[in-house]
């Protein structure tokens, strides 16, 4: 696999970016600062997708020890999560353009998104568990900011709430580190690289720790019992920090599960043990639990929030049966997921930026004062639920089928039973508010918003967000390809 230094540069322009967003002063002025913001994440979208395209590679930067190395690595996961990343924290940025114009701090919050970005890029190009961590923790520091963003009292709460979790989380992922580190564990090599000379008579204690693992990394996927940061978070960070959060940093716990489990542990070792029913059993009362919570909640954005505690355990539940059909629809559900709840998140921003209102019963007869976005606010709705030929049915046939296939236990019975309990409560959730939307009781007052002129910054990336849920349903052939390479190459 050859060196290649421009693996640095995705990771370090957005960086610099935000510094210099911080300190320069011609850069705090708005049309300048929004100019600068754009060009780099274009610049960065490009730059990851060109590395993406040109095949793998690696770059080794320098030995923390004489035997730690702070490695770049890109492969299948590396590419897919970089460049998802990208594409949501672009789109969600053009939607902050016109957004924080009602929020204070502009050039913090700019500055903070920018370098959180390139934090990311890092993690998903980590060639080992140390690059890893590293890049996962800087992860949760840098994006602190954007949920406390505000300075309200509850800002404030939630973001040490937030901080809290994600470092008891962390703390046992590098509980973790050590113990693998112990068994041989290098770079991430698919399908597992430990040494099985090092396991014979410890394979009790590294279950015990592989499963400690899993549930601190689940912690920033939102997966129970860690998943209270999200409620709390989400309602009162900026529209567009709640989409990346929600999108995207919720994928950065996944993207650590899977690097332990299918590229260090090794599938494996852990097929048929405890440690996976306790992963799906946990994973499954996260998506009843979420779906259960949205369901009656009134606050939108809270609404959503206990959504994704759901939504994201679909993917966890996927790879803990560790067959190539689930491994395939959990790598799908992060890429349509992501989309999906970008798409709401920023519906409701919107919503939020331009009439002010907050909860549930108050949207009845918001799709006539606001059509376009409802539009695409019931296409996401739509995609989520699983309704084809939106994308977020292909996800959920292949973890369903997985389910089937996987033969365990218990799981291929009450995994699809509970998926599909899920979707129902995901209609109640989210179709109630769209046919109150679309068709309000008589004598509701409609009021049309006042158009302004960076609407256009407001619609357009919801506008590219249905599009692309409609898209990926109907044309998800190349990308069920790449994933699939992938399922082959771990299992």
């Amino acid at each position: 696999m050859k060196e290649n230094i421009l693996l640095l540069v995705p990771v370090l322009l957005p960086v610099a970016a935000g510094v210099l967003a911080a300190l320069l002063p011609a850069l705090k002025k708005t049309a300048a600062r929004q100019k600068f913001t754009a060009a780099v994440l274009t610049v960065n979208l490009l730059l990851a997708v060109g590395i993406a395209l040109s095949g793998e590679s690696r770059l080794t930067l320098f030995y923390l020890t004489g035997e730690l190395p702070i490695l770049l690595k890109t492969d299948g996961l590396a590419r897919l999560f970089t460049v998802l990343v990208s594409v949501m924290w672009l789109l969600a940025g053009i939607f902050s353009f016109e957004y924080m114009n009602h929020e204070k701090n502009h050039t913090r919050y700019y500055a903070f998104y920018l370098i959180s970005l390139g934090a990311l890029i890092g993690l998903g190009y980590a060639g080992n568990y140390l690059t890893m961590y590293l890049c996962f923790e800087m992860m949760t520091l840098l994006t602190m900011p954007l949920v406390l963003h505000s300075g309200t009292p509850e800002a404030l709460a939630a973001g040490l709430k937030y901080l809290f979790y994600s470092i008891f989380g962390a703390s046992l992922g590098l509980l973790g580190f050590f113990f693998l580190h112990t068994y041989g564990a290098g770079e991430f090599v698919a399908g597992g690289g430990l040494d099985p000379s090092l396991l014979a008579g410890h394979e009790g204690w590294l279950l015990t720790v592989v499963l400690l693992v899993i549930i601190g990394f689940g912690a920033k996927a939102g997966m129970f019992p860690l998943h209270a940061w999200l409620p709390t978070a989400h309602p009162v960070a900026p529209a567009p920090a709640s989409a990346v959060l929600s999108g995207v940093i919720t994928k950065a716990g996944v993207l650590a599960i899977l690097r332990v489990v299918y590229y260090l542990v090794g599938p494996e070792f852990l097929r048929g043990s405890w440690v996976q029913a306790a992963w799906a059993s946990l994973a499954l009362v996260t998506v009843f639990l979420g779906s259960m919570l949205a369901y009656k909640e009134n606050l939108l954005k809270k609404r959503l929030a206990y959504s994704t505690v759901s939504q994201v355990s679909y993917i966890l539940f996927g790879l803990s049966l560790m067959n190539a059909t689930a491994f395939m629809g959990a790598l799908l559900h992060v890429v349509f997921h992501s989309v999906i709840k970008d798409a709401l998140f920023l519906c409701a921003g919107a919503v939020i930026y331009k009439t002010h209102k907050t909860q549930v019963r108050e949207l009845e007869g918001i799709g006539r004062e606001m059509p376009v976005t409802f539009a695409c606010f019931t296409a996401a709705s739509l995609a989520l639920i699983g309704v084809p030929p939106f994308c977020g049915f292909i996800s959920k046939f292949y973890l369903a089928s997985g389910a089937v296939e996987s033969g365990l236990p218990v799981f291929s019975g009450l995994g699809p039973a509970v998926l599909l309990v899920s979707a129902f409560l995901t209609m109640g959730y989210l179709l109630v508010p769209v046919i109150r939307g679309f068709f309000p009781k008589e004598g509701t007052r409609i009021q049309k918003p006042e158009r302004g002129k960076g609407d256009g910054r407001l619609v357009l990336p919801l506008v590219l967000l249905a599009a692309l849920a409609l898209g990926f349903g109907l044309c998800a052939g190349p990308l069920v390809t790449f994933v699939r390479d992938i399922a082959a190459s771990v299992l």
